[in-house]
């Protein structure tokens, strides 16, 4: 953990592991493979940390439910495309001011490359 705090609230969800077809080659749309995705929400978490209720922040499951959806949903191309749809459903399903999706895809299908992963990250922020 760094030695300094963010200057939002936030959510963080790490390593959720899925089973997806995205990719661009044949075979990746056939076999299919494990992503893994780290997601951040921010959000004023002032309310529930004084009132201790689940009603009054998201759900992790949720959260995770709506990621799992996207990811073992219709397959995408591209990671950037995953990502991209991850950040507009959790803009539009939940009430936080902005997201960041990791996207990683273990062991990349690269000919003659060694890579543990090959991932992207974006951030979305929502438009008011």
């Amino acid at each position: 953990m760094s030695n300094s705090f963010p200057q939002a609230d936030r959510i963080v969800l790490e390593g959720m592991r899925f089973y997806g077809f995205h990719g661009v080659n044949p075979e990746e749309r056939v076999l299919g493979q494990e992503y893994l995705v780290d997601l951040t929400v921010e959000m004023d978490l002032s309310r529930a940390g004084n009132s201790d209720r689940l009603e009054d922040t998201i759900s992790y499951a949720h959260i995770y439910r709506a990621v799992r959806d996207v990811m073992e949903g219709e397959p995408r191309n591209l990671l950037e495309a995953a990502a991209q749809s991850i950040a507009e459903r959790v803009l539009a399903d939940f009430p936080v001011d902005s997201v960041g999706v990791r996207v990683k895809k273990p062991h990349p299908p690269i000919r003659g490359s060694v890579i543990e992963f090959a991932s992207v990250e974006i951030f979305r922020r929502r438009q008011d």
